[in-house]
């Protein structure tokens, strides 16, 4: 007999992640989401607020369900605004693995804000 498993009933992984942020984004036609005719000014904050995190030496990874399906099943809190909010839970974003926004990206002074605190 074999039982099948969905995205909702998978058990959360025992191997944290190592990045500093992480950004569960909607569905894009991209990685960045910057690929199509008209760009959205709020995904170019977004890449140029990565850049600026990234050299400030920050650990940092994006996922989208499309493409990075087993992330967004392994993390429980992440699932489960998903399960209670459907896509209006993306963008989720996670500093240390808490949640520190849902539904919209954070400005760069949040993402700092939350690394800061996590180093108290």
């Amino acid at each position: 007999m074999t039982t099948n498993i969905t995205m909702f009933d998978a058990p959360p992984s025992a191997q944290p992640t190592s990045a500093d942020v992480e950004f569960f984004d909607p569905p894009m036609c991209c990685p960045t989401g910057l690929c199509g005719p008209a760009l959205d000014q709020t995904l170019l904050d977004v890449n140029e607020m990565i850049l600026k995190l990234k050299q400030e030496g920050v650990r940092l990874e994006r996922y989208q369900m499309s493409s990075h399906p087993n992330v967004f099943i392994r993390n429980v809190d992440v699932m489960r605004l998903v399960r209670e909010k459907q896509m209006e839970a993306l963008p989720v974003t996670l500093v240390r693995g808490k949640v520190i926004k849902v539904g919209e990206y954070p400005t760069l002074e949040e993402v700092q804000q939350a690394l800061n605190k996590e180093q108290i």
